[in-house]
């Protein structure tokens, strides 16, 4: 059933339009394509192989994209890997320059707005992608990165990730040197991903506010990638930002149990549990056959954002919804079509229009322009840190 406030939220975006944390269309391209972006043009719908494209991005009304620059974390050598990611949401800019504009700042982001374009910033998903080198960091920060995730699944040598075995407790001395010198470059460091003990380090050792750029509370869906309650507390005196996420198995708890058994069901076939492949889908739907797959809602996102509103507080809420980096979505939650069906849902719920304003655009671009004034004042009395992961942490 269609909502009555539809109406209304289509016309709040239009004036403050999505903020995206993260969307895993560069690696989709990669999977689907080679990165040939004539096989796959999103200047044209691909309902049927993607999640994104230009024409569902404007009905969805986003008007800024993090465009996840992500690598798996067993490739062997994921640095080159993430420069051709970086490569290919250039040429995407390139390719479509009415409609996606190349964002650095908060400020770019503000004119992107103003020109009705989608400002595209890039985050790279993982601390692998700088394999140990602050050097490297530095590199990616040159070439338009603006957020680095700390881990993905597995722990990298100087953090610990969320999805796998504790190994150095949090942030080892260089993961907390990462952290001081993503400050001084102004790149967010973003906790998706990371271990509970990572999240709490991090907040400690950072001078600038931090994101969660696709994560959901813990407390209403227990699974170790969403924020606990007393991370989501610490907001607030950090001025950071939580973008909830759709992905079914992260917020709605029968669909945690029911993954956990679909992806045992792919390793059982010598498959990755994060492969999204032709076969693997056929694994899938099979498997769903068998054991009909609970179906999260709009609603169920609804329910994250109305306790992480309660625990953080509205100016610390955003939306990172993993479109093409998660094999389901919500019902009502399809595609990068569908934000307005969330907003319908929480006017519904009595989110004042200026909660909405916050939610879908204000907030992102506010913690850009924070980190930037700290880097600002950072680069002033900080030079570039030159220590290495053996001179830290031995």
């Amino acid at each position: 059933m269609t909502s009555p406030s539809l109406p209304r939220a289509r016309s709040l975006l239009g004036e403050f339009p999505v903020v995206d944390g993260h969307n895993d269309l560069p690696w989709a391209l990669r999977e689907k394509a080679r990165y040939d972006l004539d096989a796959l043009d999103v200047a044209v719908r691909q309902d049927a192989a993607l999640h994104t494209d230009i024409p569902r991005l404007r009905e969805g009304g986003v008007g800024a994209q993090y465009w996840s620059v992500y690598v798996p974390s067993d490739l062997p050598d994921p640095v080159p890997a993430t420069l051709e990611q970086i490569d290919c949401v250039r040429r995407l800019l390139a390719r479509h320059p009415k409609d996606l504009a190349p964002a650095l700042t908060a400020a770019d982001m503000e004119s992107a707005r103003g020109e009705g374009r989608i400002a595209s910033l890039m985050g790279a998903e993982g601390g692998h992608s700088i394999a140990n080198s602050l050097g490297t960091l530095r590199g990616l920060y040159e070439l338009g990165v603006r957020y680095l995730t700390l881990t993905h699944n597995d722990n990298v040598d100087w953090a610990d990730s969320a999805t796998d075995e504790p190994g150095v407790g949090g942030l080892s001395a260089f993961g907390r040197e990462v952290v001081r010198e993503m400050n001084r470059l102004g790149m967010l460091v973003d906790l998706s991903h990371v271990a509970a003990t990572t999240m709490r380090d991090a907040l400690d050792a950072t001078s600038a506010p931090v994101i969660f750029s696709h994560s959901s509370s813990r407390a209403v869906c227990d699974h170790p990638r969403n924020i606990p309650d007393d991370v989501l507390e610490r907001l607030p005196a950090n001025g950071g930002v939580a973008m909830v996420t759709f992905v079914p198995k992260f917020v709605l708890q029968a669909a945690v149990d029911w993954t956990a058994a679909a992806d045992e069901n792919l390793r059982a076939h010598g498959l990755h549990h994060l492969d999204t492949g032709a076969e693997a889908m056929r694994l899938h739907r099979a498997f769903e056959e068998r054991n009909p797959r609970p179906v999260a809602t709009v609603a169920t996102v609804a329910d994250h954002l109305d306790h992480m509103r309660e625990v953080a507080g509205v100016d610390h809420l955003g939306i990172g919804g993993d479109y093409d980096g998660t094999a389901f979505t919500p019902d009502g939650l399809g595609d990068v079509s569908c934000y307005p069906n969330l907003l319908a849902e929480l006017l519904d719920r009595g989110w004042s229009t200026a909660d909405l304003a916050k939610l879908t655009w204000q907030n992102a671009v506010r913690v850009l322009g924070a980190a930037e004034d700290v880097a600002r004042d950072l680069r002033a009395t900080r030079p570039p840190s030159h220590a290495t992961i053996d001179q830290l942490d031995g």
